[in-house]
Parts: C-alpha cells; structure tokens; sequence
C-alpha cells in the first residue's frame, strides 16, 4: 500500500517516527505490511501467533502516528487559525486540549494548534523509551495499555476533524481512496483490540457502520 503519491508524499506533519531497522519489531511492522497487502483488513490486524500484544499494539501505534501524520500534512494548508477555529468534529463535537502534565485544565483551542499540541504530546509518548521500548528484552511498563489507548483515542480525533472539516480538500486532492483504507485499518484494529470506547467513535459513528458492513 504505497502510502501517498507524488510530491506531497514527503510533507508530514511532524518528522516520522522510525522503529529502527533490524530489531523485532521491524520485523512486526514488515509482518503488517504484508498482511495488508493480502486486502483482508480483519485478519491483518489479528495479533501474529507467539507475539507479544503490547509489542503489536505498539507496532501499530507508531504506524498509525505516521499514517495520520501525512494525511493531516497533506491538508494543513486548509485548517488554519481561521478556516477551524475549534477543534471539532462536525457541529456536534468539540474538543479541549489538555494532557494532564503542562495543561491540566482542557483549553479551548483552534484546530490546527490543538492538532500540534496532540501530535508532539504523542510523538514524546513514543519517543519515552520506558513506555515503548524499542530494545529487545525491555519490558512494556504495566501502565502501557492505558498509554497506548489515550493516544489512540486521541489520534481519533484527528481522523474525525479531517473527515468533517476537510473532506472536500481531501477529495480535490485525489486522497480520500487513502484517507478511507488508513482509516478503516485504524478502526479494525481499535475494534479487535477494545482499545477504543464506542462513546468516543460517535463522531464517525455512520461512517465506521458503513465500513464494518462492507466486511461481514
């Protein structure tokens, strides 16, 4: 799945996060990039016989960071200070910035400052070596599953504030066909897992039905 053609491909938003080459966990990234190549997205997001779920989970995490990290590169353009005032999600939905450390109390922000603020709090969660370990043997802290949800359930957002706010742009730009398998690989993976709350998908909840149904 060759993630974005043409020139646009090296614009990220944040610099990509590398799981470095020759260790397990390249092997596993490999492992789930062959796996989607096969185009059956439940079972590629299966956890591979004998492997450890938090090294899979984190596997995914990075490489969803990443994917989401070029889609919203190829459309800052669009979100600016002005055209999202706030971060939403449709008219129904608004978010608040707060990561619990620098800013307890959720602030109400534009959507392009709230999407930096989550981007870089998530890119320091996985450059954390205690809490996704990139050296064989280092185990996963006990408080890794609840890391790794928060951060998903955050770079969810990020998915529904393009889907609502920006889908035309995605569209103009011939991304929506990437935009579609990035997102719905995303979703069968929340789901395999319960690594997302049903309450929190209600933003793309008729979008996500629609993608389940095509695959019963």
């Amino acid at each position: 799945l060759p993630l974005l053609s043409g020139s646009r491909s090296s614009k990220t938003f944040k610099p990509k996060k590398n799981i470095p080459e020759g260790s397990h966990q390249y092997e596993l990234l490999k492992h789930a990039e062959a796996t989607l190549g096969s185009g059956n997205l439940r079972q590629a997001v299966m956890l591979p016989e004998g492997e450890d779920l938090n090294e899979w989970i984190a596997v995914n995490t990075v490489d969803f960071f990443n994917q989401i990290n070029m889609l919203y590169g190829t459309i800052t353009e669009f979100c600016t200070e002005s055209s999202c005032p706030v971060m939403s999600a449709g008219p129904r939905y608004e978010y608040h910035w707060a990561d619990g450390t620098n800013i307890k109390k959720p602030i109400k922000c534009s959507a392009p400052k709230y999407i930096d603020y989550l981007m870089t709090w998530v890119q320091d969660q996985l450059d954390d070596e205690t809490l996704f370990p990139s050296k064989i043997g280092v185990p996963f802290p006990k408080n890794f599953m609840s890391v790794a949800k928060t951060i998903l359930k955050r770079l969810f957002r990020v998915y529904a504030h393009i889907y609502h706010q920006h889908f035309d742009s995605v569209m103009r730009l011939q991304e929506e066909a990437h935009l579609n398998t990035s997102f719905k690989h995303f979703i069968f993976f929340v789901q395999e897992f319960s690594l997302i709350d049903r309450r929190e998908l209600a933003p793309l909840h008729e979008l996500i039905e629609k993608l389940g149904s095509k695959d019963r």
